[in-house]
């Protein structure tokens, strides 16, 4: 016991105990380090592989406010989709379902003497064009709901002054029956107003994202700027989905 304690307390000992445990983990510090970094690898892998993968609703109309919905859809649970359609763009070409064909879109409606929110969703339509201008595969379209005012000289006009890229963005005109139709039997995004005629509409800041099934995936408030940058990330998500999910 006193030897024991002789050598413990001898400096010379404990130094070269001292100095041959740090010539140890010298040696094998740099097996460590890659240890680390592998095991670290390896975590992330494995956290990658079991995160479940983000997917975004198909929406129904039964899902959405009935205020929204035309009553003769109202009770659909699935296989909703946007109807076709024919309409007139800024420039008197002949836009449908076609020229949105295998491509994400964002739908609103609107109409060009609108001073409430209008002008603010029109900006920021204006931000999705050029955030995603280089995008290939996603467009947009903005229906009027005073056709009979904004004619096609008269939207031509809109869109100079917001800045619409017409590669991109048609803003459409038309028969009101068929906008009122696809408003609220398609897009869910418009509200009836009968005081002025059976196809009389308000339309909502509802920003409606389309997939290239024309499948309803998202809406947005689209006077909300953090409802763009949720928009656009969504945009991203639906990009990465599989065709046949």
């Amino acid at each position: 016991m006193k030897k024991r304690l002789q050598i413990q307390d001898n400096p010379r000992i404990f130094a070269a105990r001292k100095m041959s445990m740090l010539q140890f983990f010298s040696k094998y510090k740099f097996f460590a380090v890659v240890l680390f970094i592998l095991s670290a690898i390896i975590i992330s892998i494995i956290y990658t592989i079991l995160k479940p993968k983000r997917i975004l609703q198909v929406y129904a109309p039964e899902m959405v406010n009935t205020e929204l919905v035309d009553s003769t859809v109202q009770y659909v649970r699935k296989y909703h989709k946007i109807a076709d359609f024919k309409l007139t763009n800024q420039n008197g070409k002949t836009i449908t379902q076609e020229d949105y064909k295998d491509r994400i879109y964002v739908a609103d409606f609107f109409f060009t003497t609108c001073q409430t929110i209008c002008p603010i969703m029109t900006g920021h339509m204006k931000e999705i064009q050029d955030r995603l201008k280089d995008d290939q595969e996603v467009l947009l379209l903005s229906h009027s709901v005073t056709p009979k005012i904004d004619s096609v000289a008269r939207l031509k006009k809109y869109a100079i002054e917001k800045g619409v890229d017409d590669s991109k963005w048609n803003l459409v005109t038309g028969d009101k029956k068929q906008i009122y139709d696809l408003a609220r039997k398609s897009y869910l995004a418009a509200k009836s107003d009968g005081d002025g005629g059976p196809y009389d509409m308000v339309h909502t800041e509802n920003f409606v994202l389309v997939d290239k099934k024309k499948r309803i995936r998202g809406f947005y408030d689209g006077t909300n700027p953090e409802e763009i940058d949720r928009l656009i990330e969504d945009i991203e998500v639906l990009k990465q989905e599989n065709p046949s999910e």
